[in-house]
């Protein structure tokens, strides 16, 4: 679980869009609980924006170097899908070139 700590090296910001209370965002509201408090630790100062409203459909934003954003939508993925989504996420901003 190394790339944990790559976040503030391979992203620029990362967004976390759900539901506070719909079940298609239950899996990703458990991800949150369970792994906000050790990515933050691991990366103090990265921006990990958690934007919650009601109805909206759960997704995973990446920022990277340049303006680029890549986004996943999560309704209908496990939380070690999640995981694995956001570790494709940030394997990939290894490959973005940098300003």
């Amino acid at each position: 679980m190394a790339w944990r700590g790559q976040l503030s090296k391979n992203l620029k910001e990362l967004r976390i869009l759900l539901c506070q209370s719909s079940p298609a965002s239950s899996a990703t509201r458990a991800f949150v609980e369970k792994n906000y408090q050790d990515l933050k630790a691991l990366n103090p100062k990265f921006p990990i924006l958690i934007r919650e409203c009601s109805g909206i459909e759960p997704q995973l934003w990446a920022r990277y170097d340049l303006g680029v954003e890549r986004g996943i939508r999560l309704e209908g993925l496990s939380e070690a899908q999640i995981t694995k989504a956001l570790e494709d996420l940030v394997k990939a901003g290894a490959a973005t070139p940098k300003a």
